[in-house]
């Protein structure tokens, strides 16, 4: 057995040196657990002592960043394990203006945090924890809703920019009091980095200045990975992001793996198909789709996963052959 630990193999990776075998990390929804920060936590560990992955992603549902400002979902049984928003805040353009700071320490906030302290204390300091971190965009999205938020960007600019103010600089304290807990770092979800969503111009404007005001405050942590959601993602207008490793669809949209690699000098996060490989697949298909990856990268700068969540009804000889796969 390999007596080295996951965060030194993580470490090794970051470094750009080759490590003794690839990292490996899944992460999923637990709906129903997810809506306590002591059921999160069991069932956030209990994944993690199942399949002993390089790190561990902690997965709260997308409305805990934005409960405590009077959001409401329902869980209805959606296969990736997320919960389906039943109000929104943000029901006229002036109720950007009414948006308050909160206090990462109370609500919703603060019960993250005890989740995160409660896996501090349970994982040590050798397998890293990375908490998730969704984008000011990606929060006003589920404040107002998807269609509504491209509306109110386009003629009621002045407005959502007041509200995403307000978002950004409660993610920055949030991000800052989810360090002090000691964890890794973040995984930090950007959703509108899509060609089919905004223009290059309005990503300009509405997304970065305030992802890199949040990712500024994850800058002392030694592992913050970007995650890409969607197709036709702007790859190159995130390069100089401030994190350390960055995970898109990489089999569903460009670039390839082979090609991220050749424009991008950071560590590559992906490999795995969530649907048709780790739902639909056999672990014979799973094993070729991460050993063909592990080939495309050569294993160095590179994490095998999925391109996002792992859905919750991926059939458990699935997950465990992704998980053995880095060990052929």
């Amino acid at each position: 057995m390999s007596t080295v630990t996951h965060r030194q193999r993580l470490e090794t990776c970051l470094s750009g040196e080759k490590p003794d075998r690839p990292p490996v990390a899944l992460w999923r929804h637990f709906p129903v657990d997810d809506q306590t920060p002591e059921g999160l936590a069991a069932a956030t560990l209990n994944f993690q002592r199942l399949y002993e992955f390089d790190f561990v992603k902690v997965t709260p549902a997308s409305s805990f960043c934005i409960k405590d400002w009077g959001s409401k979902d329902e869980w209805r049984g959606a296969t990736e394990g997320t919960r389906t928003y039943t109000h929104r805040v943000i029901q006229q353009p002036e109720d950007w203006y009414s948006l308050q700071a909160l206090d990462p320490a109370r609500g919703h906030l603060g019960d993250q945090l005890k989740c995160l302290s409660l896996l501090e204390a349970e994982f040590g300091p050798n397998t890293p924890i990375i908490q998730t971190i969704f984008s000011p965009m990606a929060q006003a999205k589920n404040l107002v809703g998807g269609e509504e938020l491209l509306v109110h960007m386009r003629r009621y600019p002045d407005a959502l920019h007041a509200g995403l103010k307000i978002v950004a600089d409660t993610t920055q304290r949030f991000v800052e009091a989810v360090l002090e807990t000691g964890i890794a770092g973040v995984f930090y979800a950007i959703q509108h980095a899509q060609y089919g969503l905004v223009s290059e111009t309005e990503f300009a404007e509405f997304c970065k200045p305030y992802e890199l005001q949040v990712l500024e405050a994850a800058s002392e942590a030694w592992f913050n990975l970007l995650h890409l959601h969607g197709k036709d993602v702007m790859f190159d207008q995130v390069q100089d992001f401030p994190v350390h490793a960055i995970n898109w669809h990489d089999r569903e949209t460009e670039p390839s793996l082979a090609e991220a690699k050749m424009r991008y000098k950071g560590v590559l996060c992906g490999g795995l198909r969530r649907n048709e490989s780790m739902v639909l697949g056999t672990p014979d298909s799973v094993t070729a789709e991460a050993v063909d990856a592990i080939r495309a990268t050569d294993g160095q700068r590179f994490i095998l996963g999925t391109g996002c969540v792992t859905p919750t009804i991926a059939p458990h000889s699935n997950i465990l052959a992704a998980r053995q796969s880095v060990e052929l």
